[in-house]
């Protein structure tokens, strides 16, 4: 049995000492004996007894029911030891909710036992207060407003965030009825909102609504749930609200988009400064051909007899080599523009059945088999159609161009949804990327064609990260390469 420190309240001082004797058998360490009320609350206050066995009739202005009123202030379990038992005497000690009565005269295993049931019963009341504080800590402590009724849809707790936002507090909002402090109204017809806390009630499930509430007296806009509390008999005993103010998660979330925009134009301006470095080398080239043609056809064309073939012939040159500046022009504006433009839902297979036929003379022309595995039923993806295409359009020209004209060709797409995402994978038998190419094909001005300027699929890798996807490149069996791009799928159907 635990020993506990015990204070016996009795006038007679025989009874007090043969109850001390017997709870000094029992392994109790009895810390006093007090004749009087007013000692009684004074020992306890002082010494902080574990329980106090209070005899109810004793003499003075106070008698023991009056005593164990004040130290149930003090949290010190009381059991009552009285000769009489009337309803009256009953009724007033029950008002002091004690720990146990007992009557005499009574015997040591009635007294242990008592004992025993009132230390269990205040390490149960200490544990539940204890949770209590801990729950009430925990609520007053998060973002959300929170209120909880009793089954009559009274107020019995409301949190300091609750308190702000609904302008109550809470001394004024205990026992109030929910919709006198809480009341909802729709955010587009201002229509109050009277019924979630009664449908709660009668159906025991949860009613959430994230958008589209308003607080009805300050307009916040709110985010609010209702969630039953279970009775231990299964019946609803009341509910909890939790409900948040919308407009910092509004904020925030402005935030975050400008700050991903601001984000999207650095990343392209120290991309573009990449770029530009090695485009100064690339645009050189061709303005040095342009310069020195121009000066051998002025030559040309300023003899006696102008000498016109050869001239054309060089503006043939000079026509080519100012085609390839451009492209190269072009290609920076192109990644300079909006990567991502508009997002919106993007159907996959449509958007590559539309990009095949864009380069269906060069497949029927190069005689090249196309093989298509299309999944159906794929959700959209969240992208810019226009940038989605041309990333697709370069994929596919490249796989034309690594086919060899020497042997037949095969170029085979497909799309699957794999976890969150849809992918694409473009494969085809040509020539294949070495290892070595492979770990930089997607950086700026590179390329394995002896024509290519190698903007491409740094053009492609841009859009796609900016897309929130992922493109790859690896080597097929027996040879030939395979482009693999995901894509983020869209929450938003196609309209």
């Amino acid at each position: 049995m635990v020993s506990a420190r015990i204070l016996v309240v009795e006038d007679n001082f025989i009874v007090g000492r043969d109850i001390r004797e017997q709870l000094e058998r029992m392994g109790h360490d009895v810390i006093g004996l007090a004749t009087t009320a007013e000692t009684a609350v004074d020992k306890a206050a002082a010494h902080r007894p574990d329980v106090v066995l209070m005899d109810i009739r004793l003499d003075g202005s106070m008698d023991g029911i009056d005593a164990a009123r004040a130290l149930r202030d003090m949290s010190i379990p009381v059991i009552f030891l009285t000769g009489y038992a009337n309803e009256e005497i009953v009724e007033r000690a029950s008002s002091t909710d004690p720990f146990g009565y007992l009557l005499k005269p009574f015997e040591e295993p009635q007294l242990r036992t008592a004992i025993q049931m009132a230390l269990y019963k205040k390490a149960s009341e200490q544990r539940i207060r204890t949770g209590e504080r801990r729950y009430e800590a925990t609520l007053a402590s998060i973002g959300d407003g929170v209120i909880t009724c009793d089954a009559q849809a009274r107020i019995d707790y409301i949190n300091p965030v609750a308190e702000k936002l609904t302008g109550w507090m809470r001394a004024e909002a205990m026992g109030q009825p929910v919709e006198t402090v809480f009341l909802t109204a729709d955010e587009l017809t201002h229509e109050v909102l009277r019924d979630q806390i009664s449908t709660v009630m009668q159906t025991g499930q949860q009613v959430a609504i994230p958008r589209g509430l308003l607080l009805a007296e300050s307009e916040i806009e709110i985010e609010t749930t209702y969630a039953p509390i279970m009775a231990d008999t299964g019946g609803v005993s009341g509910v909890v609200v939790v409900f948040r103010d919308m407009r910092q998660a509004r904020r925030s979330a402005e935030a975050l988009r400008a700050a991903q925009e601001d984000l999207a134009v650095a990343s392209r301006l120290t991309l573009m400064g990449e770029f530009a470095a090695a485009i100064v080398h690339q645009v050189n080239q061709p303005l040095a051909a342009i310069m020195a043609n121009a000066g051998a056809c002025r030559q040309w064309l300023s003899r006696q007899i102008p000498d016109t073939v050869r001239a054309a012939a060089i503006l043939e040159d000079i026509t080519r080599d100012s085609q390839r500046a451009g492209e190269v022009i072009r290609s920076l504006s192109a990644l300079a523009g909006r990567i991502p433009a508009e997002s919106a839902p993007v159907a996959i297979n449509p958007l590559i059945e539309e990009t095949l036929v864009l380069i269906q003379s060069d497949i029927q022309r190069n005689r090249i088999k196309l093989i298509t595995r299309l999944t159906h039923d794929l959700p959209p993806v969240s992208g810019d159609r226009v940038q989605l295409q041309q990333v697709l359009l370069n994929i596919l020209t490249n796989a034309v161009d690594s086919l060899p004209d020497n042997r037949s060709g095969q170029i085979g797409i497909s799309t699957e949804r794999t976890r969150e995402a849809v992918t694409i994978s473009i494969e085809d038998n040509g020539r294949g990327v070495a290892g070595a190419v492979r770990d930089t094909l997607f950086d700026p001005l590179v390329t394995t064609k002896a024509k290519g300027m190698g903007m491409g699929l740094a053009i492609s890798r841009t859009i796609v990260d900016h897309h929130g996807g992922e493109i790859r490149c690896e080597q097929a069996s027996p040879e030939g390469s395979i482009f693999r791009i995901s894509l983020p799928m869209s929450q938003v159907a196609v309209i």
